[in-house]
């Protein structure tokens, strides 16, 4: 494959996404397998100084211009698809975030290029692409192998840890130009906050994480002194938020945040692939589950079977006794 390598760098309100790096990483191996170039695509409004923290990348082409402020999936693919008509790459590495989600396709489409969501890995054999994927919500794993190009990747995060794609090294920027409207037809209103005085639980240590096993809303405050002890939050699947038992702040998996904890506990949580995709590298997972074959435990570090509302508080105690 000839052609350079690109990564999609995704700035949402001003701040680069910790999975623009951890592409970065990915696409340096992918760049050095194939030979080529690395280059990071930057579309934004007056963010020069993140271009020039994108040092992974031997290159960055930053696109400036005010209706590129905010990430619109369909004014990102229209810039993506005049740069790749202009420079051909051989790949390009796109972010699967609420953020950056289905600008990957909308630029396959135009550009007619064969295009693969829901990635979890790329490697290089033979001089090809070849894509590990995840379909049905993670229940099966595929190996794809692309042969055109651009091979346009849709990565999830998780792919490569964030730190291997810093660089304090400055990389060249060049600034380009394309043709885009003064308006567009999808504009962003607004941003709606988490309520006032909620934690972010992507920025905790640990994590006391409930499920249906929890009972009752008011079991809760069992999780909730476990947290306490533990000096972290208490977070969710998706049927506990769902119930109006946490905010959506709360919510881990598919559909709410990935979180990546140094522990994670899962209380009565069975472990659908739409929770573990937003779980699965915390650095040590406890599930506590009254069902031996939950799927939670093919995940965890250490399971525990037995109801989680016997398992919790002696935990919690037992954590007290050794602090003393």
């Amino acid at each position: 494959m000839a052609g350079t390598v690109w990564v999609l760098a995704e700035q949402w309100r001003g701040q680069l996404s910790d999975i623009t790096f951890e592409l970065l990483a990915l696409g340096r191996e992918v760049a050095g397998q194939l030979g080529v170039q690395l280059e990071a695509v930057l579309m934004a409004h007056g963010q020069a100084g993140a271009a020039a923290a994108l040092g992974k990348a031997d290159a960055v082409l930053y696109v400036d211009h005010p209706v590129l402020a905010e990430p619109v999936p369909e004014t990102y693919a229209d810039v993506l698809v005049q740069l790749a008509k202009e420079r051909t790459p051989s790949v390009i590495l796109v972010p699967l975030t609420n953020v950056s989600r289905g600008i990957g396709t909308l630029a396959a489409v135009s550009l007619n290029a064969p295009c693969i969501n829901f990635c979890t890995d790329v490697t290089v054999l033979e001089g090809g692409i070849q894509a590990r994927c995840v379909l049905y919500g993670g229940k099966m794993e595929a190996t794809v192998a692309v042969k055109a190009s651009p091979a346009i990747l849709g990565l999830w995060a998780g792919a490569r840890p964030a730190e291997k794609g810093r660089d304090g090294a400055q990389p060249r920027v060049e600034q380009v130009s394309v043709s885009l409207p003064d308006t567009q037809r999808v504009r962003l209103k607004q941003y709606v906050d988490p309520e006032a005085g909620d934690i972010d639980i992507s920025e905790q240590d640990s994590l006391v994480a409930i499920g249906r096993g929890i009972q009752t809303q008011d079991n809760i405050e069992v999780a909730t002194e476990l947290a306490d002890v533990l000096g972290g939050a208490v977070c969710g699947s998706r049927p506990v938020i769902d119930q109006g038992w946490l905010p959506l702040s709360r919510q881990v998996g598919k559909s709410g945040l990935t979180v990546k904890p140094r522990l994670y506990i899962a209380a009565g949580i069975s472990g659908a692939p739409e929770h573990t995709e937003g779980m699965k590298d915390a650095a040590l997972i406890v599930a506590v589950n009254t069902d031996p074959q939950a799927p939670i435990f093919n995940v965890a570090h250490y399971g525990v079977e037995a109801d989680v509302m016997d398992v919790l508080p002696a935990l919690t105690e037992a954590i007290r006794a050794r602090k003393g």
